[in-house]
């Protein structure tokens, strides 16, 4: 699959769910309203259509939700797909987590194949996890990273960076992972849905400022490791770990992006902040042939834009799209 830039499509985030456990201040609003379970694709139907993307150049899986790991049997999902890596059509088939029942889960991500994923932590601070997360506890979530580091998944931890809540903790961070054997990757706020409270604006802080603090007690080294996701990434000369930086809005990365995002309707977004979207829904269910699904995915891969549209100041304080991040697939 390449699109009209030339980029190769071969990375898919799968939405598994919008529903999640927790309830972060910077991604939904603390009453949401889920979609009707009669609008979410099985898991049949999600294992058919990842296997569709897999057999047309798809290498690296990502399932998320929400918090995949909330959707009832999510792991008969996780063990099916695990057969693509079996067979050498897949490449790596990885998860985002908010880690709350990793606990339960983490033997068997890696019996399914799963040998890395990333946990958002955004906070080391007990009293602030539960204000940021709304119901989050941190104690659930380090029992989880504790789990997976004993079942030998490597572990990559997102922090969203988060002004006048947890700026004064990023030192404090990069300690921890270090001393933990953890990746770490700071994000700017997306603006990205109603979330209610706190204004996008009051949240914002622009990683360039984070990672110049950064640099006054830590030696940082551009690396040209990659992942195949946005992230730049230095490493940290005192404890040999990575970090990366995540900027949708400072500085975008769009310019390599080889990724599309299906969401639980089995709607595709080819540009994470752009509206545009093609439903495989229909396709999917209109024949046991995956000719139609083919054909939708050719005309969607074709409408990929050159890049999103991210801005954030005292002029553009409304969300860049209307739908949450835990729609497409955070």
């Amino acid at each position: 699959m390449i699109d009209p830039f030339g980029r190769h499509i071969s990375y898919l985030r799968v939405s598994v769910t919008d529903r999640c456990d927790f309830r972060c201040v910077y991604c939904m609003a603390e009453d949401m309203n889920f979609l009707p379970k009669a609008e979410i694709l099985s898991l049949e139907e999600l294992d058919r259509l990842c296997s569709v993307f897999v057999r047309r150049g798809v290498r690296k899986l990502r399932l998320t939700g929400g918090e995949p790991l909330v959707r009832r049997n999510v792991m008969t999902l996780v063990r099916s797909l695990g057969r693509h890596l079996q067979s050498g059509d897949l490449d790596e088939l990885t998860l985002t987590t908010n880690g709350s029942q990793l606990a339960r889960f983490a033997d068997e991500l890696r019996d399914c194949g799963v040998r890395r994923i990333n946990v958002s932590v955004d906070t080391l601070d007990a009293d602030k996890f539960a204000a940021i997360t709304r119901w989050g506890k941190l104690e659930t979530v380090l029992q989880g990273l504790a789990a997976a580091k004993r079942a030998g998944i490597a572990v990559k931890i997102n922090t969203v960076a988060l002004k006048g809540v947890n700026d004064d903790e990023f030192d404090r961070l990069v300690g921890w992972a270090g001393d933990e054997g953890f990746d770490l990757t700071f994000i700017e706020v997306m603006p990205m849905g109603d979330i209610g409270g706190p204004a996008r604006l009051d949240q914002y802080l622009p990683v360039s400022l984070l990672r110049a603090r950064l640099e006054k007690g830590w030696t940082l080294a551009d690396s040209d490791y990659q992942t195949g996701g946005p992230a730049r990434y230095v490493t940290v000369g005192e404890t040999g770990r990575r970090i990366g930086f995540i900027t949708p809005l400072t500085h975008n990365f769009c310019e390599s992006c080889n990724r599309v995002r299906l969401t639980c309707t089995g709607t595709l977004y080819m540009c994470l902040g752009q509206e545009d979207a093609a439903d495989l829904r229909a396709p999917l269910r209109q024949s046991e042939s995956d000719a139609p699904l083919d054909a939708a995915i050719d005309e969607a891969i074709g409408r990929k834009p050159k890049g999103h549209d991210f801005i954030i100041d005292r002029r553009h304080q409304q969300p860049a799209v209307s739908r949450h991040m835990s729609v497409t697939g955070g």
